[in-house]
Protein backbone atom coordinates (compact mmCIF):
# COMPACT_ATOMS: atom_id res chain seq x y z
CA UNK A 1 0.00 0.00 0.00
CA UNK A 2 1.40 3.35 -1.04
CA UNK A 3 1.96 5.78 1.80
CA UNK A 4 3.60 9.20 1.78
CA UNK A 5 4.37 11.37 4.77
CA UNK A 6 5.82 14.85 4.76
CA UNK A 7 7.93 16.12 7.64
CA UNK A 8 10.12 19.12 8.31
CA UNK A 9 7.64 21.95 8.24
CA UNK A 10 7.69 24.76 10.75
CA UNK A 11 7.97 28.48 11.25
CA UNK A 12 10.89 30.49 9.93
CA UNK A 13 11.76 34.13 9.38
CA UNK A 14 12.01 35.58 5.89
CA UNK A 15 15.32 34.65 4.33
CA UNK A 16 15.52 31.46 6.33
CA UNK A 17 15.63 27.84 5.20
CA UNK A 18 13.71 24.64 5.76
CA UNK A 19 14.19 21.13 4.43
CA UNK A 20 11.07 19.08 3.88
CA UNK A 21 11.20 15.30 3.70
CA UNK A 22 8.81 12.96 1.95
CA UNK A 23 8.97 9.51 3.49
CA UNK A 24 7.83 6.83 1.08
CA UNK A 25 6.53 3.35 1.85
CA UNK A 26 4.84 0.73 -0.27
CA UNK A 27 6.79 1.71 -3.35
CA UNK A 28 10.34 2.48 -4.41
CA UNK A 29 10.70 6.22 -4.91
CA UNK A 30 13.67 5.73 -7.23
CA UNK A 31 11.31 4.45 -9.94
CA UNK A 32 8.68 7.16 -9.65
CA UNK A 33 8.29 10.83 -10.37
CA UNK A 34 7.72 12.80 -7.20
CA UNK A 35 5.96 16.13 -7.07
CA UNK A 36 5.96 18.79 -4.37
CA UNK A 37 2.88 20.97 -4.12
CA UNK A 38 1.62 23.65 -1.79
CA UNK A 39 -1.68 25.21 -0.90
CA UNK A 40 -2.13 28.48 0.92
CA UNK A 41 -5.42 29.41 2.60
CA UNK A 42 -7.94 30.58 0.04
CA UNK A 43 -5.73 29.62 -2.89
CA UNK A 44 -5.59 26.71 -5.27
CA UNK A 45 -2.98 24.01 -4.88
CA UNK A 46 0.07 24.65 -7.03
CA UNK A 47 3.05 22.58 -8.04
CA UNK A 48 6.39 23.95 -6.90
CA UNK A 49 8.91 21.26 -7.83
CA UNK A 50 9.14 17.77 -9.21
CA UNK A 51 11.72 15.15 -10.08
CA UNK A 52 11.32 12.30 -12.55
CA UNK A 53 12.28 8.69 -12.02
CA UNK A 54 15.93 8.49 -11.01
CA UNK A 55 16.98 6.88 -14.31
CA UNK A 56 16.39 10.26 -15.97
CA UNK A 57 16.54 12.60 -12.96
CA UNK A 58 14.79 15.49 -14.72
CA UNK A 59 13.70 18.30 -12.43
CA UNK A 60 11.29 21.18 -12.85
CA UNK A 61 10.49 24.17 -10.70
CA UNK A 62 7.73 26.70 -10.57
CA UNK A 63 9.04 30.12 -11.56
CA UNK A 64 8.62 31.74 -8.16
CA UNK A 65 10.78 29.12 -6.43
CA UNK A 66 13.38 28.56 -9.14
CA UNK A 67 16.84 29.12 -7.71
CA UNK A 68 15.56 28.98 -4.12
CA UNK A 69 14.11 25.45 -3.86
CA UNK A 70 15.91 22.20 -4.67
CA UNK A 71 14.33 18.77 -4.98
CA UNK A 72 16.47 15.67 -4.44
CA UNK A 73 16.02 11.96 -3.97
CA UNK A 74 17.83 9.67 -1.56
CA UNK A 75 17.25 6.30 -3.17
CA UNK A 76 19.05 4.41 -0.42
CA UNK A 77 16.65 5.84 2.18
CA UNK A 78 13.60 5.86 -0.14
CA UNK A 79 13.08 9.51 0.61
CA UNK A 80 12.64 12.73 -1.34
CA UNK A 81 13.61 16.15 -0.07
CA UNK A 82 12.67 19.72 -0.80
CA UNK A 83 15.35 22.15 0.32
CA UNK A 84 13.84 25.61 0.62
CA UNK A 85 16.16 28.59 0.92
CA UNK A 86 15.62 32.34 0.94
CA UNK A 87 12.09 31.79 2.10
CA UNK A 88 9.53 34.53 1.63
CA UNK A 89 6.21 35.19 3.37
CA UNK A 90 4.42 34.18 0.18
CA UNK A 91 5.90 30.68 0.55
CA UNK A 92 3.63 30.16 3.54
CA UNK A 93 1.41 27.16 2.79
CA UNK A 94 0.79 23.51 3.49
CA UNK A 95 3.24 21.47 1.45
CA UNK A 96 2.47 18.06 0.00
CA UNK A 97 4.41 15.37 -1.83
CA UNK A 98 2.73 13.12 -4.36
CA UNK A 99 3.43 10.32 -6.82
CA UNK A 100 1.64 9.04 -9.93
CA UNK A 101 0.56 5.45 -10.47
CA UNK A 102 2.89 5.08 -13.45
CA UNK A 103 6.55 4.38 -12.78
CA UNK A 104 9.64 4.90 -14.89
CA UNK A 105 8.65 8.23 -16.40
CA UNK A 106 11.28 10.35 -18.11
CA UNK A 107 9.63 13.60 -17.10
CA UNK A 108 7.55 14.91 -14.23
CA UNK A 109 4.74 17.42 -14.06
CA UNK A 110 3.73 20.34 -11.85
CA UNK A 111 0.06 19.62 -12.55
CA UNK A 112 -1.67 18.05 -9.59
CA UNK A 113 -4.01 16.02 -11.81
CA UNK A 114 -1.00 13.96 -12.91
CA UNK A 115 -0.57 12.50 -9.42
CA UNK A 116 -2.53 9.76 -7.73
CA UNK A 117 -1.19 9.40 -4.19
CA UNK A 118 -0.68 12.20 -1.71
CA UNK A 119 0.72 12.75 1.74
CA UNK A 120 -1.16 14.55 4.49
CA UNK A 121 0.89 17.73 4.23
CA UNK A 122 3.21 19.74 6.46
CA UNK A 123 2.75 23.40 7.34
CA UNK A 124 5.38 25.99 6.44
CA UNK A 125 5.01 29.49 7.86
CA UNK A 126 7.34 32.31 6.87
CA UNK A 127 6.87 35.36 9.04
CA UNK A 128 8.86 37.94 10.93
Amino acid sequence: QVHLMETGGGSVQPGGSLKLSCVASGFISEYYAIGWFRQAPGKEREGVACVSSSLYNNKYYEDSVFGRFTVTKDNAENMVYLQMDSLKPEDTATYYCAIPDMSGTRYCSLRDDQYDHWGQGTQVTVSS
